[in-house]
């Protein structure tokens, strides 16, 4: 390429790099330099904020590590987790919805599932699903270490997809009053229709949706909003540390099969 052809292409480039500055550091914190540090380190990066938090913060105060986590994620390594914005809105909703039985399927480093534990009533039981069996170790050590055991958080680990079918049956979840979807954007669809088959939906439970933005579940909110059985509501928020990249909680209220 010639200096006039690559000169003539450079406000072009400049533009870009502009208007998408925000998409480009995440790209570099998440993908770049995460692999990086993997790599030097030979942890992960969900290993890696467990040894911060077991340094900076109180054994058995949820509220203690789940901020030891954001500090971590501010000023260390970009988590990629739910944050303080959506936390303060999943925390009330599940306060408000006040269920016996949660379901959450993504359990990453525990984040959001030391967030619905801790709001939940007195006697409620939270199952949370994590496909990733490493993954899974750093966070039932979260779990724990926050002060919670088995008979309020069980960690399943699995496949959603697998599991699902057998939660009535080998885990003794006959409705799941609350469900958080946080795995893969677009495993939420599927997810919830088996939800929906295996008939662990009551009338009236709350379904919620994060990054349902960003990076996005179309197919998923397409559905919730015509087939019928579900109210929406969409709470809008920006990514933690990234708050000019919107995404948001979808909210769903199950009418019943109708």
């Amino acid at each position: 390429m010639s200096p006039a052809i690559a000169l003539a292409f450079l406000p072009l480039v400049v533009t870009l790099l502009v208007r998408y500055r925000h998409y480009f550091r995440l790209l570099v914190r998440t993908v770049l330099l995460r692999s990086l540090r993997d790599c030097l380190s030979g942890l992960r990066i969900e290993e890696r904020a467990f040894s911060y938090v077991l340094t900076h913060s109180l054994p058995g105060d949820p509220g203690h590590i789940l901020t030891a986590l954001d500090q971590w994620s501010s000023h260390c390594e970009y988590l990629s987790h739910m944050g303080p914005v959506k936390g303060q809105i999943l925390t009330r909703l599940v306060e408000e919805k006040g269920p016996a039985c949660a379901l959450e399927l993504g359990t990453y480093c525990g984040y959001s599932t030391l967030l619905i534990a801790r709001a939940l009533p007195p006697g409620g039981r939270l199952l949370t699903v994590e496909r990733d069996p490493r993954t899974a170790v750093v966070a039932e050590k979260l779990i724990r270490l926050a002060g919670f055991d088995e008979h309020t958080v069980e960690l399943i680990v699995g496949r959603s997809e697998e599991v699902i079918p057998r939660l009535r049956t080998q885990y003794r979840l006959s409705r799941a009053d609350l469900v958080l979807l946080a795995h893969r954007p677009r495993c939420y669809l599927r997810d919830l229709q088996l939800l929906e088959a295996h008939a662990l939906l009551p009338a009236g439970a709350t379904v919620l949706a994060d990054r349902v933005l960003f990076p996005g579940a179309p197919r998923f909110l397409q559905y919730a909003k015509s087939c019928g059985r579900y109210r929406c509501r969409l709470h809008h928020a920006g990514l933690p540390d990234f708050p000019a990249i919107k995404d948001g909680i979808a909210q769903l209220t199950y009418a019943g099969p109708g």
